[in-house]
């Protein structure tokens, strides 16, 4: 397993080891003791989801409130997806920029990021499907979102028309959120990840 950082601070990608023979195909996909040995800290597990979209489905740009946030260890498990990580930390030294690793069921990376990014996901393929494990439980009150077709993030989006839920099409642009109170800051999403860490690599307890 190779885990890397990405340009933005608190967002990494892991490229897992595959084991294939004639009778198939054998991945861990998730490793409790690199990932905390590459953030500093374990992931504390408190949630799973599993996404299905059809080709040119857009979800995101979504963020939680920190503390204390949602990070998220992110795998396609079929098909294939854009994965798009977008900083919007109020003070981040880059703040407004994003970056995107593609997903699929071929290479089987993950995208690792924590509390206080944006992510948002661009769908490839038909029935792509998304795995995702979660340091927090989903809590609507403490959810938002930026358009993710702002102008001013520029996301570049490999489909013609990208197909929004509601929600996702009435969100604010990142300056409207900033200017609402709505994002996160930096220095507060550093502390608290500041404080997740420890001398060991011990699995959280629970």
């Amino acid at each position: 397993m190779r885990i890397r950082p990405l340009g933005i601070e608190g967002a990494w990608e892991v490229t897992p080891q595959q084991h294939g023979d004639p009778r198939g195909l054998f991945v861990e996909w998730y490793r409790f003791d690199r990932l905390a040995e590459a953030v500093g800290h374990p992931l504390r597990l408190a949630q799973g989801n599993l996404s299905i979209s059809a080709r040119g489905v857009v979800r995101g740009v979504h963020f939680a409130d920190v503390p204390p946030g949602q990070a998220k260890y992110v795998t396609c498990v079929r098909g294939a997806v854009l994965d798009v990580v977008v900083d919007v930390r109020v003070g981040s030294p880059t703040f407004g920029r994003w970056e995107a690793v593609r997903l699929d069921d071929t290479d089987r990376r993950a995208v690792y990021l924590a509390e206080g990014l944006g992510h948002a996901v661009c769908a490839l393929t038909d029935d792509a499907t998304l795995s995702y494990l979660c340091s927090a439980t989903y809590r609507p009150a403490a959810e938002h979102t930026v358009h993710p077709l702002d102008r001013d993030l520029g996301i570049d989006w490999p489909v013609g028309r990208p197909l929004l839920s509601a929600r996702d099409a009435a969100a604010p642009s990142l300056a409207a959120a900033r200017a609402a109170g709505l994002l996160p800051d930096h220095a507060i999403c550093r502390s608290y990840v500041d404080g997740l860490r420890s001398p060991g690599l011990r699995p959280p307890a629970g």
